[in-house]
């Protein structure tokens, strides 16, 4: 399949086929003309780069995975593992840190409906420069 095909199965921009071609991420044949074709198995290829991507890894990262993908050994699949036990670490941190914000922010909406219901709350930042400006 030519590259416009595979961007449309994929939900991937043509640019972006590309620069993964460059990493060394995709491969693809070349036609006569200079063409890029692909093989079906393009689309599964890019799938993957693209969780891997929204999981905050790196090209550079995925780059040294996907040997373990595409030929395992012993080697291949220790370096890939530790790899990945570091990233899910740091997805892991990220998350914890996600979740605080989201419970902060859930702290807040509180007190911002407590006040919108008339319960005024001293805890309320914006109450508290009320009462300061009309005292």
């Amino acid at each position: 399949m030519r590259i416009g095909e595979l961007a449309a199965r994929t939900g991937v921009s043509v640019r972006s086929l590309r620069y993964y071609e460059e990493q060394g991420l995709v491969t693809s044949a070349r036609s006569a003309s200079g063409q890029r074709h692909y093989t079906e198995s393009a689309v599964d290829r890019v799938a993957l780069i693209q969780r891997l991507y929204t999981a905050g890894l790196s090209s550079r990262t995925v780059a040294a995975l996907l040997p373990c993908v595409d030929a395992p050994s012993h080697r291949a699949t220790d370096a890939a593992l530790e790899k990945m036990a570091r990233e899910r670490d740091r997805i892991s941190a990220h998350i914890d840190q996600l979740a605080a914000t989201r419970d902060a922010l859930d702290a807040v909406m509180e007190t911002a409906r407590s006040y919108r219901a008339g319960q005024r709350s001293p805890e309320c930042v914006g109450d508290r420069a009320a009462e300061r400006r009309a005292g």
